[in-house]
């Protein structure tokens, strides 16, 4: 396939044409040329308003439901929501039935995803089951495609295993993730805990059942010199705590949901449970923490926490609905339409594209000529609105359908395909 695309800027600080606006021409998935006013007969052309690329971002976190939940998402139907949201690769959490512990299913995940233009990267369970009793066999699913280890939205609670999962991937540099939010003191609450909590008379969630967790785990990190992702971080606490290890030279990153950085706990004085997340949404001054982190380099990745859920999980009263949203697709609209203004946009470009790559083991991408031809194409001027008719994905349960935002994805070039958003 050949395929020209005309005046892009480039956004990739790493090449030689960073900030540059130039044609790209790509030949059989590779980047052949890069220049000025380039002539190909026979190649696609590619071109928009304020036409932007970067090399392919990557997801983290994101839950594609399937095996055994797939009234809520497929392989097919995340993949494609992840190709529409400028993702070409995307990390799964296992908290699938049966829960991705073993071998065969990280295989199965791979055989079914494959030959897609979005590349799919299995997370293994820590804890057989996710159950948080004993380890899984990590060694054998890392040798079977397995690219990381976490227990995904059931983050580990003994402080024993944590120690035991941390020290057992050491053996092949292997990473493990975990989402901060200690159980028990979480426990029936449904929101942040704070003024707007007390105001709508919900039972809140305290900042410390996240900022004991991030600070065990990082006590853990330091005893056993082993690599920790924390994803999802949503308090400034955790900010300041994860910024000293870093410092100190610890093996730590971390990662902000687009969520996170749009939205307050305000957002649920409608009491619309489509706010209800985990962690949950948290106060103005949190968020401009977050907010900071990722500037200054303590946040690394903007990471989607993509939970899609069928209509009855969420339409119900707030107290049982399920948490999370299904933003994986409008994630870039909503970090830019948030940040956009306090937040370069290198910088943004770095935590969903090169920053996950290196942290998570992946090939290091480059735009230049002979480089493989692994992009996201995305314009901040042109503006969209996602509906029920033009979502991908299977669910709906986010806030932002029918909001007019800025930051437009326009399609993502891998494997030698194009997908285009156009």
């Amino acid at each position: 396939m050949q395929l020209l695309i005309q005046q892009a800027k480039i956004v990739d600080p790493r090449s030689e044409h960073h900030n540059q606006t130039a044609d790209l021409l790509i030949e059989d998935g590779i980047i052949t040329a890069i220049g000025t006013n380039i002539e190909a007969k026979n190649a696609k052309i590619i071109t928009d308003h304020n036409l932007h690329v970067s090399t392919g971002w990557t997801d983290i976190f994101a839950d594609y439901r399937e095996p055994g939940y797939e009234h809520k998402e497929t392989i097919a139907t995340g993949l494609a929501a992840a190709a529409a949201g400028g993702y070409t690769d995307v990390l799964t959490v296992p908290n699938t039935y049966p829960v991705v512990s073993t071998k065969s299913i990280v295989q199965y995940l791979l055989q079914t995803a494959g030959g897609n233009v979005v590349n799919l990267h299995p997370c293994g369970s820590a804890t057989q089951n996710a159950e948080g009793k004993t380890l899984a066999e990590m060694m054998d699913m890392r040798a079977n495609g397995a690219i990381a280890f976490t227990d995904g939205w059931k983050p580990i609670q003994n402080a024993g295993l944590m120690q035991k999962a941390l020290e057992y991937i050491k053996a092949f540099n292997g990473i493990l993730l975990q989402m901060p939010v200690d159980d028990a003191l979480a426990e029936g609450g449904l929101m942040h805990e704070g003024p707007v909590s007390t105001r709508l008379g919900m039972a809140g969630i305290p900042a410390l059942a996240e900022t004991l967790m991030v600070h065990r785990d990082i006590e853990l990190l330091r005893y056993t010199g082993s690599r920790l992702h924390i994803t999802g971080i949503s308090v400034a606490e955790s900010v300041e705590k994860i910024r000293a290890a870093k410092k100190e030279g610890l093996q730590v990153t971390c990662s902000v949901t687009p969520y996170h950085l749009a939205l307050t706990d305000d957002a649920l004085i409608t009491y619309k449970s489509v706010y209800k997340v985990s962690p949950p949404l948290r106060n103005e001054a949190d968020r401009q923490a977050l907010i900071a982190g990722l500037k200054d380099g303590t946040i690394d990745c903007i990471a989607s926490h993509h939970r899609p859920h069928e209509w009855d999980a969420k339409t119900k009263e707030f107290e049982y609905a399920a948490d999370g949203m299904n933003v994986q697709e409008m994630a870039f609209s909503i970090v830019y339409n948030a940040i956009g203004t306090q937040v370069p946009m290198h910088t943004i470009i770095h935590a969903l594209s090169t920053a996950p790559r290196a942290i998570f083991g992946l090939p290091a991408l480059g735009i230049a000529k002979g480089g493989k031809a692994c992009l996201t194409l995305f314009s901040p001027d042109d503006s969209t609105i996602y509906t029920d008719d033009t979502i991908k994905s299977l669910s709906r349960n986010n806030p932002f359908i029918d909001k007019k935002m800025k930051g437009r994805v326009l399609g993502i070039i891998n494997n030698d395909n194009f997908v285009s958003n156009i």
